[in-house]
């Protein structure tokens, strides 16, 4: 019989079964996440499934934060900011409010995950927990409620896509290149229900920062889950930012002969800077073919690209200029701490001189609420995730993914710019100080 591939292995531990892919089980789950948006109809269902003794199976790694509609735009969002916070001081749920940072970030800052990990939680882009070796992934509401009062879930166990990628990256590519390209590459549902595993000298060699970008993003190819196996790397990040060195199990490594149903294999000195045009992600092409596309609106953020090291290539490119004319930059980092970090380091003046915004940390203009979102003909080339129609705002506008190198570079002139034509620098993890609930 063939080996197993992280997911068979993982679920096997978190189930008490031997499985393979394909097979049922019901798991016991680490840490559960909701927010402003999702809490709601999470809380009412752990209400009704609990009865008249309603209890948390697990209030410390409960964790709910108000990052989408925040701070609110308006009565309906400031009434469920209320309802987050009433659930958590009653139920002693680990909560995090207005300007704390996005969901994803926060669990990452403040040591809720560790390698090995089933985390679920009802926002898509759960799939970020892979880039600590756990199993990320997202549920419905309904299912996280029952949940809450369970402690576990029941799941199909995923086949799963091998991306390996083997070589030195060149100059001007990021995780954020190589995740776009394996979605051109599989399709937007080309990885339904399946896990995406990234393994490779390559990917091997990407600080924690980009490799949770690679997770985060396996939910835009249809993935259940997107896994890097944790190693010294991931131990030492989480050592800095926690103060304990976790163990790495065993079961967070796949096998030699792991059976996967596809490997996809990239030479990372034959790669370039990815872009996805309108209007949608599996639409990358190479930078190359849409240089000169003019731009309206640049955002700098989110849960793919809203950390320090992300904002802080950007702020390396603008600093001492000027946004190009009748051009726009909204950044909104991905939590306090990076806020706090751009203050302390001078990023934050740099994008004020450049003529930037500067917003709270949160979703931003991803969510399409508020916080820059575009108007009708609007163009913007954003770090973000997703490019569908009205996905940051008007229907008739148009939203290109790209890197923040590829931001940075195209805010100089307005248009879309190859980031090979400007210095550009590749930083490791920074140390964030993380904010306690």
């Amino acid at each position: 019989m063939t080996g197993k591939t992280i997911s068979e292995k993982l679920l096997s531990e978190k189930s008490g079964q031997d499985v393979r892919a394909g097979d049922y089980v019901e798991a016991e789950v680490d840490v559960m996440m909701t927010h402003d948006v999702t809490g709601p109809l999470t809380f009412e269902v752990f209400e009704a499934v609990t009865g008249d003794d309603p209890e948390l199976v697990d209030p410390d790694n409960t964790v709910i934060t108000i990052d989408h509609h925040a701070p609110a735009d308006g009565v309906e969002a400031a009434n469920n900011h209320n309802l987050v916070r009433e659930f958590a001081d009653e139920y002693g749920a680990q909560q995090y409010d207005v300007g704390d940072g996005i969901c994803h970030q926060v669990l990452v800052e403040e040591g809720f995950v560790s390698p090995g990990d089933l985390v679920i939680g009802a926002d898509s882009h759960s799939t970020t927990f892979g880039g600590l070796g756990g199993f990320g992934t997202g549920v419905g509401s309904t299912d996280l409620g029952t949940a809450f009062a369970t402690g576990e879930l029941w799941f199909r166990v995923p086949e799963t896509l091998r991306f390996e990628v083997e070589g030195e990256l060149p100059d001007g590519v990021y995780a954020k290149d190589l995740i776009l390209k394996f979605i051109g590459d599989v399709g937007f549902d080309g990885c339904t229900y399946k896990t995406a595993e990234y393994g490779g000298s390559a990917v091997e060699a990407l600080p924690i920062h980009e490799r949770l970008v690679l997770s985060n993003m396996a939910i835009e190819m249809g993935g259940k889950a997107g896994i890097v196996a944790p190693d010294e790397r991931t131990v030492d990040f989480l050592a800095a930012q926690t103060g304990e060195r976790p163990e790495i199990p065993a079961y967070t490594q796949p096998d030699d002969d792991a059976d996967y149903e596809a490997v996809y294999t990239y030479q990372a000195e034959s790669l370039s800077p990815q872009v996805s045009t309108p209007s949608n992600p599996e639409n990358a092409v190479p930078v190359d073919e849409v240089v000169g596309t003019d731009i309206d609106q640049l955002f700098v953020g989110t849960c793919t690209n809203g950390r320090y090291e992300d904002i802080r290539i950007v702020a390396d490119i603008i600093e001492g200029e000027r946004l190009a004319p009748d051009t726009r930059m909204v950044v909104v980092p991905a939590s306090r701490s990076v806020y706090k970090q751009m203050m302390d380091t001078g990023v934050m003046e740099t994008f004020v001189d450049a003529g930037a915004i500067v917003q709270s940390a949160g979703c931003g203009s991803c969510f399409g609420t508020h916080q820059g979102v575009l108007g009708d003909g609007d163009v913007c080339l954003a770090t973000a995730n997703r490019n569908f129609p009205g996905r940051e705002g008007s229907m008739k506008s148009e939203v290109y993914l790209a890197s923040p190198a590829t931001v940075g570079a195209s805010a100089l002139y307005g248009e879309i710019t190859d980031p090979r034509e400007v210095e550009l620098n590749r930083y490791d993890d920074y140390v964030l100080e993380g904010v306690s609930a």
